[in-house]
């Protein structure tokens, strides 16, 4: 059996190792347009201000493990151009310009996702980065000398306040343009008004409702034309979300969402039989909406990946869902999500109910105590938990994680009042803050 991944991160290469463990002797190739393997993009940004010392840190197994000590061919600068589903066999060219054609019985597609830029007057000047693999960084980081003072970051999402942060950290002076009415659009406006407040604390300049159009410069950008303004800048960073690496499928028949992320089923099989995905490729089923949906995370991507190599193995091992739960820090704020916010609900007609509560992260007596803002949607006729969103400088991370658990149990507001959760003053409040939510606005 001759087991073919398309793509060395995340999801390709827990899936190689699932493989590799319960088919022994299996034939696994896997193949990566790039030339590192497994690494931790998420800790991309914190390379940046020095907090992780090197890039090396971020890889998980290099390539000459996946080699050496597993048996698993694994190829770099390997391009990956069409797939052809009848004769079962993909092709493409090599980083040297010589053409491949790699025969398979199962596939995993594990492409990944790319940046979207949005804006191309004037892309192709120096000093434009996106951020999403380590040889992205380490150009960002060789063009950081010391004269570039102002950074213009454009998208306020996870990237883009991360790299907002880290940048400042750095000394350089940070503007981040935004084309909503607010930035971490995983919040509602008024929890994201905590995020804009705490940007204003650290001298982090917001363009909001602004829109770019053009970048301009002689070799280097110099400015940024926004839909009102022109904006001088020494450097800038597109952080505006990213599309799944699939264009290469669009005439296989292989079935593909709107945004072009591969359809696939709980056992992340596609609509071609033999052929799977997982990861930022692919959709992902959604609990709470009960219908599949695209929230790439790299929790989801190792998940997946994991299931496709059972899967792909002979095993049954369905993928459950996801609850869609994030989080982030932005200088001394923790932001939390998990579920589906107001704006959410509303766009997806549920008839919900909101309820807010601040109230502190630790007994309020205690030294320390410091406050929280969250915010809770339900189901209004059984109160049925829908999301959460919780923002604060501490035990948000504690609060989310078991709101997210609580979700992914179906549980209701007045559930929360039966858990059994560790109390004492240094850590809690006799009563934790989402049970005080449910207090105020479930079962008394």
């Amino acid at each position: 059996m001759k087991y073919v991944i398309i793509g060395g991160d995340a999801a390709g290469m827990s899936a190689a190792m699932e493989i590799y463990r319960n088919v022994p002797g299996a034939e696994i190739t896997t193949l990566e347009r790039g030339f590192i393997y497994s690494y931790g993009q998420c800790g991309l940004p914190y390379v940046v201000d020095g907090r992780i010392s090197s890039t090396k840190r971020l890889i998980a197994r290099d390539v000459e493990t996946f080699r050496d000590k597993y048996g698993i061919d694994a190829r770099v600068g390997y391009e990956v151009e069409n797939v052809d589903i009848e004769k079962k066999f993909i092709t493409g060219t090599q980083a040297s310009g010589e053409a491949f054609e790699i025969p398979y019985d199962k596939l995993l597609i594990a492409t990944g996702a790319s940046p979207v830029v949005p804006v191309q007057e004037g892309i192709e000047l120096e000093g434009i980065h996106t951020v999403k693999t380590i040889p992205q960084l380490e150009d960002l980081l060789a063009d950081l000398t010391p004269d570039i003072e102002q950074v213009t970051i454009i998208g306020g999402g996870y990237i883009g306040l991360e790299m907002a942060e880290t940048l400042h950290a750095c000394g350089k002076k940070v503007r981040l343009v935004q084309r909503g009415s607010h930035v971490a659009r995983i919040l509602d406006e008024e929890l994201a008004q905590h995020v804009h407040e705490e940007a204003k604390k650290n001298d982090v300049e917001l363009l909001l409702n602004t829109s770019v159009e053009a970048f301009e410069g002689s070799k280097r950008v110099e400015r940024v034309v926004t839909d009102n303004s022109v904006l001088e800048t020494d450097l800038v960073i597109v952080a505006s979300g990213i599309q799944p690496n699939t264009q290469f499928l669009k005439n296989t028949g292989i079935a593909l969402a709107k945004n072009g992320a591969i359809i696939v089923n709980r056992h992340l099989e596609t609509s071609i039989e033999n052929v799977y995905a997982a990861g930022d490729c692919a959709t992902h089923f959604n609990i709470v909406k009960e219908r599949l949906d695209y929230v790439p995370l790299g929790t989801t991507a190792n998940k997946q990946g994991r299931l496709a190599g059972l899967n792909m193995s002979g095993k049954f091992a369905p993928f459950r869902g996801i609850v869609g739960t994030s989080i982030l820090k932005f200088f001394n704020l923790t932001i939390a999500t998990t579920g589906i916010n107001e704006r959410k609900a509303k766009e997806l007609g549920f008839d919900y109910e909101a309820f807010k509560l601040s109230a502190r992260h630790i007994a309020g007596y205690y030294p320390g105590a410091q406050r929280m803002y969250i915010k809770v949607v339900v189901r209004k006729r059984d109160q049925l938990l829908l999301g959460a969103q919780i923002v604060g400088p501490a035990g948000v991370d504690k609060r989310i994680d078991v709101f997210a658990t609580a979700l992914y149990s179906k549980m209701t507001l007045p559930d929360l009042l039966d858990l059994d959760l560790a109390y004492a003053p240094p850590f809690n409040g006799v009563w934790d803050p989402l049970q005080q939510v449910a207090r105020m606005n479930g079962r008394l």
